[in-house]
């Protein structure tokens, strides 16, 4: 560096800023001090080595070198308008948002026509204050001519950088599908370093956690606090830490408010206060209520405080949240009136329904909680009906949970079958409220899918999609998914009415309910409609945890001295299941047929095998709106064309398909290196029946990447989306993908959710692994009644009743 002119040295200095090497910068900055006497560059040498300071945790120095650099004498008017930008950028680092927007806009007003690019990174930095003040129509016409002038002058990192911009705003709009696209397209030219790719993942995660999906989110924000912490970047590291215990607040509050309050004491470090008073405001909610009264009293004077703070600094959204969830946990504060800008962020508006019920709650008024949840969940379906993806239908009812559950316990504490019912299938219906439009064909996501194949193939471990190659096309994936598949048409929920008009002298609907508290059921049929409170879910929920176990166990043991051991304990666990869940309602019913509807914490249920169910056919609907729509049409008949496939290493998968085509002379099969992905594809848009006989694979947190293992690879969720047209009934004879990821209480995801979401009428799996000698069995055996007209419940029982066999296989959708 000897040779080097401080012109050049300032010009490293800004490359080793941008890419997070601050120490180093500073030393070269010192070192371009030294070489020039041009006040003009000393100035500008001096805001560098400010915001290096300032990012690396000295703010109060950082600020005080470039008021020095200001107040130099000699310096052209477009120095010290960049000088200004500069100061703006630290004051809106420190949450001094008033101040920021008249730094800069005496900045851009000086550089506009005399130097665009330098006005174009003083917009961006705008563009971010702006978004944190909700100016979202200014800060994205600041992202907007940034990004043009950057791309006029070739500046592809720069541009992409405004891009992401771009994308961020989205995110505050509300347009989660915008907000990932843009972040997703804009991020090989923007993640140009750690640092650069780390500030790019915090925002991604922000698009996650509001889409519900806060176990990804949470990770990336992790990785991305590791990051900002390598590089010795205090203020970023605390903003991670900042956005995760947001995330954690919506189901874990005790380990968001230890987060939140180390990145409180983080900012205090740094002097930052709004930042602090920020995070300290996540802690505080998610410490309440506390049970002592003189803390709830602290507690209360201590919000009054601090939101007044808030507002006063510019953040009057996250004012209001902490007010109103204050008023949600303390009876104390009830006289105080919920007010809430027509403009405040989603969260917020939610949060004051979630008030008003909780006020109800109290006053015993129950009807009022139903009205005030109702409208709570009415807005958040406002928004949510504009998604066709199953992935982010599912997850974004998060939002809704608190709400959901006020309005069940309300309604049960009715007593009204008609209530019950409406509040049962307003649980169901919001990620179901629209019928997705099938994506159009996507030859780079198969392209990709492929690809993703190959590296689960090279990886089968469980954190495969964590490989960053396998990470990025993880994440295509889910962009093209959530943004190609379109909403279509907007049903309408059923009414009890609707359900009593669709049902026969033969049939009843099971309608459960899980209020967080309690659980219930609604039985209806032709007849009455009762209302059975059951067993506490702490006791359901003991049951649940072990019966996976003992399934596996029963499935791998068919002979020797444990059988009667492992059957034994099998069957005294499903016995006490079925004491709980169904003993008490079935009988108030003697209908043959029954439709379940259930809630998340029961979907892994393998109600079949409960003794109470001997002798009745059953299908598991996912909601009675659903139901009674696929009622009210023709049902499809029997269809000729039949495919079979047989993926690698099932013992008995051969056989099990050959004894069930006896009753399908002409099907298509797929066999050994033939039983590929896109042979299963081709065959599954052609026939009216699919029966696929392969290993399974659930992945718990990304359950479209769960799949069926074909020859060539995993036939994923995702791939579902790219057959024109899915077969009337889909026979997964696969261990493990009838299994489901719950999704805050009501919403469950697998790969059978994903083919009925498709569009398939019928799908039969087991959420449990299945012993190959039963699936053999069994299946080929319900194959004659399909075969003969039969419909799919009805086929698998009377299966079961032929064989002897009680498997965990049953009929998801309209099973007869």
């Amino acid at each position: 560096m000897a040779t080097r002119s401080a012109e050049d040295l300032h010009r490293l200095a800004v490359e080793l800023c941008i890419s997070g090497r601050y120490a180093r910068a500073l030393s070269v900055l010192a070192l371009a001090t030294g070489r020039t006497d041009d006040p003009d560059l000393r100035a500008r040498i001096e805001g560098t080595r400010a915001l290096a300071l300032q990012r690396t945790g000295s703010p109060s120095e950082a600020e005080e070198v470039l008021r020095e650099a200001l107040a130099a004498r000699g310096l052209t008017a477009h120095t010290r308008a960049i000088l200004r930008g500069q100061l703006g950028a630290l004051a809106m680092y420190g949450g001094r948002l008033d101040e920021a927007e008249r730094l800069f806009g005496e900045a851009v007003e000086a550089l506009d026509d005399t130097d665009p690019l330098a006005a174009a990174r003083v917009r961006m930095n705008r563009s971010l204050g702006r978004m944190q003040r909700r100016d979202l129509e200014g800060a994205a016409a600041d992202a907007e001519w940034a990004a043009t002038r950057f791309a006029a002058a070739g500046l592809a990192t720069d541009e992409s950088h405004a891009r992401h911009n771009l994308g961020y705003i989205a995110l505050l709009s509300g347009d989660l599908v915008s907000a990932l696209e843009a972040m997703l397209i804009a991020r090989p030219a923007a993640a140009t370093t750690p640092v650069a790719g780390a500030v790019g993942d915090m925002d991604r995660a922000e698009v996650l956690r509001e889409a519900g999906q806060t176990t990804e989110a949470e990770r990336l924000l992790e990785r991305v606090a590791a990051v900002f912490g390598a590089h010795r970047m205090p203020q970023s590291r605390a903003e991670a830490e900042f956005q995760l215990a947001r995330s954690l607040l919506a189901h874990d509050p005790d380990r968001a408010r230890k987060v939140a309050l180390a990145a409180s004491r983080r900012f205090q470090r740094l002097g930052n206060d709004t930042w602090a008073h920020r995070a300290e405001a996540i802690g505080l909610r998610a410490g309440m209520p506390s049970p002592r009264r003189r803390a709830r009293e602290e507690v209360a004077e201590r919000v009054d405080t601090l939101a007044t703070a808030l507002a006063r600094e510019g953040f009057r959204g996250e004012a209001t949240a902490l007010r109103l969830t204050a008023a949600a946990a303390d009876s104390a504060l009830d006289g105080r009136p919920v007010r809430i800008r027509d403009d405040a962020p989603l969260e917020v508006r939610l949060i004051g329904h979630e008030v008003r019920a909780a006020r109800a709650a109290r006053r015993g008024r129950y009807g009022d909680v139903r009205r005030y949840a109702a409208r709570g969940i009415d807005t958040l379906a406002a928004w949510t009906g504009s998604f066709g993806s199953l992935d982010l239908q599912t997850s974004a009812a998060m939002h809704g949970a608190r709400l959901m559950y006020a309005g069940l316990d309300a309604a049960l504490r009715s007593r009204d079958p008609e209530i019950v019912f409406e509040w049962a299938e307003r649980a169901r219906h919001l990620s179901q409220q629209s019928t997705p439009l099938r994506p159009p064909p996507d030859p780079q996501l198969a392209a990709e899918l492929a690809e993703l194949r190959t590296i689960r193939a090279e990886r089968p471990g469980a954190d495969w999609l964590d490989e960053p190659r396998a990470a990025e096309l993880r994440e295509r994936a889910r962009r093209r998914q959530w943004a190609h598949t379109r909403a279509g048409e907007t049903a309408e929920r059923a009414t009890l009415p609707n359900v009593r008009d669709a049902l026969d002298a033969d049939t009843a609907v099971l309608s459960f309910l899980y209020t967080g508290s309690r659980l219930a059921v609604l039985v209806s049929d032709s007849a009455r409609d009762t209302l059975v409170a059951l067993e506490g879910p702490d006791r359901i929920g003991a049951l649940l945890s072990g019966l996976r176990a003992d399934l596996d166990m029963a499935a791998a043991v068919r002979s020797g001295p444990l059988v009667s051991v492992v059957q034994s304990a099998l069957q005294t666990r499903l016995a006490e299941l079925s004491a709980g869940l169904l003993d008490p309602v079935l009988t108030r019913t003697d209908r043959r047929r029954l439709v379940l509807t259930v809630p998340g914490m029961l979907s892994g249920v393998p109600w079949g095998m409960l003794p109470a169910m001997e002798g009745r056919v059953f299908t598991a609907a996912t909601s009675a709106t659903r139901w009674v729509r696929a009622m009210s049409g023709t049902a499809s008949a029997p269809s000729a064309s039949t495919a079979f496939v047989v993926g690698p290493g099932v013992p008995r998968g051969e056989e099990e398909v050959a004894r069930a085509r006896v009753a399908w002379p002409s099907a298509a099969t797929l066999v050994g290196a033939d039983a590929t992905v896109r042979g299963a594809a081709e065959l599954a848009a052609s026939s009216g029946v699919l029966h696929v006989a392969a290993h399974g694979r659930h992945t718990a947190d990304n359950p479209l990447f769960s799949g069926l293992e074909l020859a060539d690879g995993v036939l994923f969720g995702y791939d579902i989306d790219l057959i024109p047209e899915v077969p009337r009934v889909v026979v997964l004879s696969a261990c493990e993908v009838g299994r489901s990821s719950v999704r805050w209480g009501e919403e469950a995801l697998g790969m059978t959710r994903i083919w009925l979401h498709g569009g398939a009428e019928s799908v039969v799996a087991a959420p449990v692994r299945v012993a190959d000698d039963d699936a053999c069995e069994l299946l080929a055996a319900m194959h004659e009644g399909l075969a003969a007209g039969e419909a799919p419940a009805e086929a698998l029982a009377g299966a079961a009743a032929r064989t002897g066999i009680r498997a965990p296989f049953q009929v998801h959708g309209r099973g007869f």
